[in-house]
């Protein structure tokens, strides 16, 4: 798959006491753990086990009930509602995702949405789910960041977009980075191995990875 060839720097994940809360009701936790580079988790659990709201409590979008996260890195964080307008084409869409943090050229950009078989001057509405799903990917394989925290990344995605995403994987975590993602559906079989984390409100004490 397509890099930029920047190093990363080790991630590093702490959870300590983490607990999360909706509605006055606790979903998870409270969660102590640790995630070191190379090393990935699969969060496990029925609709509204708290999949999501542990993602976005990682990436800093939501404060936790009790506990607080150590992060060291920068995180991307790929869920459902993502930060793309259905007006512009993708080639746009991504020239304003990722010229938010840092430039990437045009034609390296091009190459991606080529590579991807996603239609570059295509307004987003006209795309189907499933092309949505593979623009998704484009940070991922276009501006590395230490850690993912993925939502149900493999929803809309046909087989070929599947094993991209496994690609991109299985070199993140080569290049020592860590991940974090949720699936109600097993992992696909080229995607690298993840040690399995099921939510529900239970005190959860580990290591992942070494």
């Amino acid at each position: 798959m397509m890099q930029t060839g920047r190093e990363m720097p080790p991630p590093r994940l702490v959870l300590r006491g983490m607990v999360g809360v909706r509605q006055g009701r606790r979903l998870w936790g409270p969660l102590t753990l640790a995630l070191s580079a190379g090393s990935a988790l699969h969060l496990q659990g029925p609709n509204g086990s708290g999949k999501t709201t542990l993602l976005r409590t990682l990436a800093g979008l939501r404060a936790p009930a009790a506990g607080h996260c150590e992060r060291d890195g920068e995180a991307w964080f790929i869920g459902h509602a993502l930060p793309l307008a259905d007006e512009l084409d993708a080639l746009a869409n991504l020239r304003g995702w990722l010229g938010l943090s840092a430039r990437v050229d045009d034609a390296v950009l091009q190459a991606w949405l080529d590579q991807m078989q996603v239609p570059r001057q295509r307004p987003l509405r006209q795309l189907s789910a499933g092309q949505r799903r593979r623009l998704a990917l484009a940070p991922l394989a276009l501006q590395p960041r230490p850690l993912w925290l993925l939502d149900e990344p493999f929803d809309a995605l046909d087989a070929a977009g599947q094993s991209a995403l496994c690609a991109l994987a299985q070199s993140h975590l080569a290049s020592g980075g860590a991940l974090v993602l949720s699936a109600h559906q097993g992992l696909p079989a080229g995607f690298p191995a993840c040690e399995a984390l099921r939510l529900g409100p239970a005190d959860w004490v580990g290591t992942v990875g070494q």
